[in-house]
């Protein structure tokens, strides 16, 4: 994947590769030590329950970094299972 700016992806919709809308990319999560990308946090779609994912405190989604496949127009990301 390309390098690009996390100012860059904020606010970027974020869905399966199966092409399930999740939202909206919200936030990063860094380890502070090494600056390196652990999740990502997705403020909910309309329709999506937050309660089948991992969430933070404001029922955002986390998400591994990992998970993401690419980050152009969309941000998709491979879900486990």
């Amino acid at each position: 994947m390309a390098r690009v700016f996390a100012t860059q992806l904020r606010g970027k919709t974020v869905m399966t590769k199966e092409g399930e809308i999740l939202g909206s990319l919200d936030e990063f999560l860094f380890d502070s030590r090494t600056g390196k990308v652990l999740n990502i946090l997705v403020a909910p779609a309309e329709g999506v329950e937050p309660r089948l994912f991992k969430t933070d405190a404001k029922k955002r989604i986390v998400l591994s970094f990992a998970h993401i496949r690419s980050a152009r127009d969309v941000v998709v990301v491979e879900m486990d299972g």
